[in-house]
């Protein structure tokens, strides 16, 4: 046998392979698909002004925990908008600001990479994109014209410490980003499936950033199927414990206003509790998230009886999704 067919019989060599052609795949998407936001939402379309009498800014109850609680239905029509309009520039003040912190892993990571890397060519186009969407959250701040902080302050800290990570720890890296991409495009799928009648530059927006993300959450579960199985033994242990202890991280940082917010607009302590921590649904909603995430650390090994204690400990343990992107059904999570 020559060294030629052992070399192709390899199993490391064909899966080195597969994994260059998914990205190159990847890759080709971002060539053959991608989105400029200054010239694919019209900002200037007079149905696109924000108006603060304008009841598409009411907050969406498929896609908002704070929507559907009895205190906010309770509120006047005008102050529900107010508090919608607040809200959704603070997303994306912190969509902004979690995009700045991949991109900046990103570049990291890609500085170390070897010639002919396929992690180069579609992490610069991941990057690439991520700028532009950084470009459209803040032209919607912007718009909206409410100064809005994004992160809480101490979460702001993670400017230091997160891009850092690519480099030095790259399978946590990509964990970090899984936890902040996945709770976002969960939020808007939902948004958008249920059909409600929201403001066109939250349609516009989501719309872009939906077909883009799908690309990105790939990759990172890609990358993460690829190079957790090659790591020692003890790594993979200390991995399985951090993941689902950096996805609640990363999902509160999304998910959870910061205390201006509250104190804007004299929100009860009682109603923060309920909505973000409290509530069986909120519970149910935030576990929901992370369904094909424990898909796949179930896949690579990372769901051991250590650390299925710490997903529940965290209320984040629950049923496993059957193909990516799976919509939610009620009661799945409890079930499981």
């Amino acid at each position: 046998m020559t060294s030629a067919s052992v070399t192709a019989d390899d199993p490391a060599v064909a899966f080195a392979r597969q994994y260059a052609e998914k990205l190159m795949l990847l890759s080709q998407g971002s060539v053959d698909k991608n989105f400029d936001p200054y010239t694919d939402i019209d900002w200037d379309h007079p149905d696109f002004a924000v108006k603060t009498d304008d009841k598409r800014w009411i907050l969406p109850v498929s896609g908002d925990m704070f929507a559907r609680h009895p205190w906010y239905q309770a509120q006047s029509e005008a102050r529900k908008i107010a508090i919608g309009l607040w809200r959704q520039a603070n997303i994306a003040k912190v969509g902004l600001q979690f995009e700045t912190l991949l991109i900046g892993g990103m570049v990291q990571h890609t500085f170390k990479l070897p010639n002919g890397s396929p992690e180069f060519r579609y992490c610069t186009h991941e990057v690439i994109e991520e700028c532009n969407h950084t470009l459209m959250f803040q032209e919607m701040v912007n718009r909206i014209g409410i100064d809005v902080p994004g992160m809480n302050p101490i979460l702001k800290q993670l400017t230091y410490l997160v891009p850092p990570l690519a480099s030095v720890f790259p399978n946590l890296f990509f964990m970090a980003v899984l936890s902040g991409e996945e709770p976002i495009d969960h939020i808007q799928k939902a948004i958008l499936r249920a059909g409600e009648d929201i403001h066109p530059i939250m349609r516009g927006v989501m719309a872009i950033h939906i077909a883009e993300e799908a690309r990105h959450i790939s990759f990172a579960h890609e990358f993460l199927e690829h190079h957790v199985p090659q790591a020692n033994p003890m790594d993979r242990f200390v991995l399985s414990l951090a993941f689902p202890i950096v996805l609640w991280v990363g999902g509160r940082a999304i998910l959870v206003p910061p205390r201006a917010f509250f104190r804007e607009f004299g929100v009860p302590r009682s109603v923060r509790k309920d909505v973000f921590f409290g509530l069986p649904d909120s519970k149910e909603a935030f576990a929901g998230f992370f369904g094909d995430v424990r898909s796949l650390a179930k896949k690579i090994g990372l769901m051991n009886p250590v650390s299925k204690q710490v997903w529940k400990a965290l209320g984040i343990d629950g049923a496993t999704t059957r193909y990516r992107s799976e919509p939610d059904r009620p009661g799945r999570v409890r079930a499981a």
